[in-house]
């Protein structure tokens, strides 16, 4: 299925953007749209032809170098691009001649850009060219061109020229200097270094022709060495031509052009680098893809949108980072901003998470620079830059230069006052560490940056011996259309949560690694006092908000600015600001983009203060009607999204959700053309898995409470979480997930307030306490059945796993030489897995790291046998009881102390069926605790007296007893006969007779 563009020319298939038409008007934004890239470079949509007034870019991570103003920028490296056809004397060229077709297209699933065309020379000669490149996503140092050539009513010559092009400029700015070039057997070679960073790159290349004969030819014209070859072509007969490039730059390897070089004799032909390639991008797809139905133009979108992010984000390489224009253009000059940690690192988080490590070891490598611009400031510890680079230090230009030759300079002040980030960067890092559980890269990386950014507030804030609180004055909160407040929420409550947290590490660090707690005490001059000033901080500082109506003031003031009504300005092509002028605006209660609602939706996943439904719901009416949404900040649509979908206003959200997916495939804000919007592709991830897949996140595992928007009918994707993979899979109607997760119920049924970034708990989850079991051992009494729902054991009850257990037991006590038999593994029936290899060790001196190992080393061999596992083993009556069940209304969860229960469900094939899954992640207490079987009830929306329990175990059937619940016990009387109903097994049972047997026992 395929949607067209608004006036964009473009049709979005699943994977593929086709652009059908050549518009000139909108040559640089399609430059940035048709970007490719691998992590370690990313190239411009440019056309290897040329074209006047082109803005063709390649940059690669970490190569900057300084510039006039602006203090550094990533450099335009030399374009590998040039490629060029002269047909019968005419050069190819689409501002010349005549274009009687036009197609291009983006492979998102290959990394591909394609396009095709047919022209007309100006002599009147018409030729078919293709031209395909990508860069290789297996190896990040090649780079690889073709061109097809078909004449159509002409024999004629036709050259073509490949070249690499050493005059590249960052928007009339030459970065770099010549230092040799050449040719070699294998082709070219090009060895260039910036002036001022003195990075050396060095770039190779060779090309090949098929279909005629011709002699290559070498032209090494300083800084633009090229190949040729000129050939006769025949009408309808196709020439193909390929180009390789390879680079590398001293950031990697010693001698670059020796590297290049070497790389480019020994590269395999174009089909074989192509399908590299394509496995290379097939397996991070499986991680990180996204699956809409019912929406062809989101679900291209999502899928672009996560494109972007995977060619930006550095595979290899931890002392670089992603650019706010990722490495798709000039806007920025290549700076680093919060964008990086907060829109875009949870994608990655949750999908690559090397990659979120990679991003997040960066800002510990420029920690000198942080620390260098506290010490500028008169502050102790880090001070994060708003604008990053290569050293850390700040780059934020101070002053903004007008294009009008008689306006004023403007000065950027958010270099010296935004300082949130240096919040928001260990808010990252806790996220990571929280999602990875990875103590080792913590305890290195991550708690110096905590510790250190920490140091700065306790010398940032200011103690108000009048009001006897702490206060941070002079700062720019979120909203940047204020720019000189005192106590912004934001960042009042963010260095507040920073400073809890950064207690938190500190006392973890001292009891689990003491000795890199000692060098970071010594290192950062950390000590007890300090420690304590931390806890006065947080006890004291200062935050406006109204406890009785949960309203939260943005800063100090703010009420009392003057209001303004942005319908007013219905049909403006500009941001309020521009509208207003800077001063008239800082007057207003109008925003840029989210502040207090941006920290509602970072403190919502742990329910932390202020967040909470009432306050969503009264500071959402208050501030998003003042939001410049619209032209404000491309920061806003996708968090406004997010937050329109927890409060149901779901025409809102998915509204907010396409503008922020479609902001550059549509260039809705117009600066397209300056590179990819970075942080709201992030936005845009976010926004669909915890806006609408309804995400959250515990200790356990991530759980979806969805609300899709109307007209999508399925949402597929996955997530890791503490080192396992989950799946989902959620539809209008019934969601269902496995691989750990518990997610079915009806779309919309209950409202999400996830992420849950932290350990803190999850607002959506109710923890349930083991209620008092009334008279042990006997049904507890009961009025008379109105059952909604039943929740079946698993194994024993519709599958027999047990002979699957034994072995994987038998296998494990085995290997340790701990006795074991059939008759042992009885007692094993409805136990634990931890509980089972109790009974098994007995007073076996075991470490919990041993017991940890072998409960993981068991359930690895029962998931080999797992897989062999089919419809087959369903036990006899257990399909047809289902089916009865469900053409009877009746509500169906799995009750299973197996944390391999969905598995289990997905392999038996009956994962249609159920409506709920609880297992052996979805609480702490297993059987004979009522724990699993009230959130079974829990999750199927019924009460407990209307649930009927089904269970072959007597410590299933007393769990059932204690949560007030009916229990239908299968097998022996004397294993089960506590349960209100004892059969044999489901053959042959009946709903309308189970239910008369449930009427007539004991009440």
């Amino acid at each position: 299925m395929e949607t067209k563009g608004h006036s964009r020319h473009f049709i979005y298939t699943d994977w593929i953007l086709t652009e059908t038409q050549f518009d000139p008007d909108q040559l640089h934004s399609k430059e940035t749209v048709f970007t490719i890239g691998n992590g370690y470079l990313g190239t411009r949509g440019s056309f290897e032809e040329g074209y006047p007034h082109a803005l063709p870019a390649t940059f690669i991570h970490g190569v900057y170098d300084d510039v006039p103003v602006m203090y550094t920028e990533l450099v335009n490296c030399p374009d590998w691009l040039p490629l060029v056809a002269i047909v019968n004397g005419d050069r190819f060229r689409l501002d010349q001649g005549e274009i009687l077709q036009y197609e291009r297209k983006l492979n998102l699933r290959q990394g591909l850009l394609c396009r095709s065309l047919r022209w007309r020379s100006p002599s009147g000669k018409t030729i078919d060219i293709y031209f395909e490149r990508f860069v290789s996503f297996a190896d990040q140092h090649i780079l690889v061109q073709r061109c097809q050539l078909t004449p159509v009513d002409f024999d004629g010559l036709i050259e073509v020229q490949g070249s690499i092009n050493g005059y590249t400029e960052n928007q009339g700015f030459n970065h770099w200097e010549g230092l040799d070039q050449g040719k070699t057997d294998e082709g070219i070679w090009l060895q260039r270094r910036t002036r001022n960073s003195q990075i050396e790159l060095g770039m190779a290349a060779k090309m090949t022709l098929s279909g005629a004969q011709a002699p290559l030819q070498v032209s090494t014209a300083p800084g633009y060495p090229t190949l040729s070859m000129t050939f006769l072509a025949k009408a309808q007969q196709t020439i193909t031509v390929e180009k390789l490039v390879t680079v590398f730059t001293s950031r990697e390897v010693e001698t670059p052009v020796a590297a290049a070089r070497e790389k480019l004799a020994y590269l395999p032909d174009y089909a074989t680098l192509l399908k590299t390639s394509e496995q290379a991008w097939d397996e991070v797809w499986q991680q990180s893809d996204i699956v809409i139905e019912g929406d062809s133009t989101a679900a291209f979108a999502v899928r672009y949108n996560l494109f972007q992010l995977l060619i930006a984000s550095p595979r290899h390489d931890e002392k670089v980072s992603i650019p706010a224009k990722t490495l798709s253009g000039f806007g920025y000059r290549g700076h680093i901003f919060w964008d990086t940690e907060i829109f875009m690192l949870p994608f990655f988080l949750f999908t690559q998470p090397a990659l979120a490590r990679n991003l997040l070891s960066y800002r510990w490598h420029t920690l000198p620079g942080a620390r260098r611009k506290a010490t500028h400031y008169g502050y102790k510890g880090a001070m994060f830059s708003w604008e990053s680079a290569a050293t850390g230090d700040e780059v934020t230009p101070r002053w903004s230069l007008p294009t009008d030759f008689y306006s004023e300079d403007v000065r950027i002040w958010c270099r010296d006052r935004e300082i949130h980030i240096n919040a928001d960067i260990p808010y990252a890092v806790w996220n990571y560490w929280q999602a990875t559980g990875d103590n080792e890269w913590m305890q290195k990386y991550g708690a110096e940056i905590i510790l250190d950014a920490a140091i700065f507030w306790g010398s940032r804030v200011e103690f108000n011996l009048e009001r006897q609180k702490y206060e941070i004055r002079g700062v720019i909160g979120t909203d940047e259309y204020h720019e000189f407040v005192d106590n912004n929420i934001f960042t009042n409550r963010m260095a507040q949560w920073h400073l809890e947290k950064a207690i938190e590490v500190y006392d973890w660090l001292a009891q689990k690694y003491p000795q890199r707690a000692r060098e970071l005490e010594k290192k950062l001059q950390l000590t007890c006092e300090q420690r304590n000033h931390w806890q006065d901080i947080i006890a004291k500082i200062l935050l406006f908000y109204d406890p009785s109506t949960e309203l939260i003031e943005q800063f100090e003031g703010f009420f009392q600015l003057e209001d303004i009504n942005l319908a007013d300005y219905e049909g403006r092509d500009r941001s309020m600001q521009a509208i207003l002028g800077i001063e008239k605006t800082n007057k207003y209660q109008v925003l840029k983009q989210p502040d207090v609602l941006m920290l509602l939706y970072l403190m919502r996943g742990s329910a932390d203060f202020p967040y909470s439904e009432k306050a969503l719901q009264t500071n959402w009416d208050y501030y998003a009607p003042r939001t410049d949404i619209t032209y404000g900040s491309s920061l806003g649509p996708a968090v406004h999204a997010i937050l329109a979908s927890d409060l149901h206003i779901s025409t809102e959200a998915y509204k907010l959700f396409m503008q922020a997916a479609m902001v550059d495939l549509e260039d809705n804000r117009g600066n397209t053309s300056d590179g990819i919007h970075g942080a709201t592709a992030g936005g845009v991830w976010q926004a669909v898995i915890f806006g609408f897949g309804g995400i959250q996140l515990n200790e356990n595992r991530p759980v979806a409470k969805p609300h899709l928007p109307a007209n999508w009918t399925r949402l597929k994707f996955k997530l890791h979480w503490q080192g396992s993979w989950y799946d989902f899979d959620l539809h209008q109607g019934l969601s269902m997930g496995h691989g750990g997760e518990e997610t079915s119920r009806e779309v919309g049924a209950e409202a999400s307030f996830a992420p849950n970034f932290g350990r803190q708990g999850d607002k959506g989850t109710t923890e349930i306490t083991n209620p008092p079991s009334p008279m042990p051992n006997a049904p507890c009494p009961m009025p008379n059945p109105n059952i909604q729902g039943f929740i079946f054991d698993l194994d024993g009850v519709l599958t027999d796993t047990a002979e699957l257990h034994y072995l994987a037991w038998q296998k494990l006590a085995d290997e340790e030489g701990i006795p074991f038999n059939r008759v042992a593994n009885e007692a094993l029936r409805g136990v634990s897995r931890r509980a089972s290899l109790m009974l098994i060790i007995g007073h076996r001196p075991y470490s919990e790291e041993q017991i940890q190992e072998m409960m993981e080393r068991k359930n690895r061999y029962y998931i080999q046998l797992l897989k062999n596992m089919t419809t087959k083993d369903l036990l006899p009556g257990a399909i047809a009881f289902l089916d009865e069940l469900r053409q009877a209304g009746i509500k169906i969860a799995i009750g299973s102390g197996s944390k391999n229960a969905r598995t289990v469900i997905q392999r038996l094939g009956i994962a249609d069926k159920i409506d709920a899954i609880a297992d052996g992640y979805s609480v702490q207490q297993p059987k004979p605790a009522p724990d699993l079987f009230l959130y079974a009830a829990k999750e199927l929306g019924i009460e407990p007296a209307q649930s009927v329990v089904v269970e072959d175990a007597a410590a299933g059937v007393e769990a059932a007893l204690a949560a007030g619940m009916w229990a239908v016990g299968i097998g022996p009387v004397e294993r089960v006969g506590a349960a209100h109903v004892v059969l044999p097994s489901l053959a042959g049972v009946k709903w309308a007779d189970l239910r008369s047997q449930l009427q007539n026992s004991k009440k």
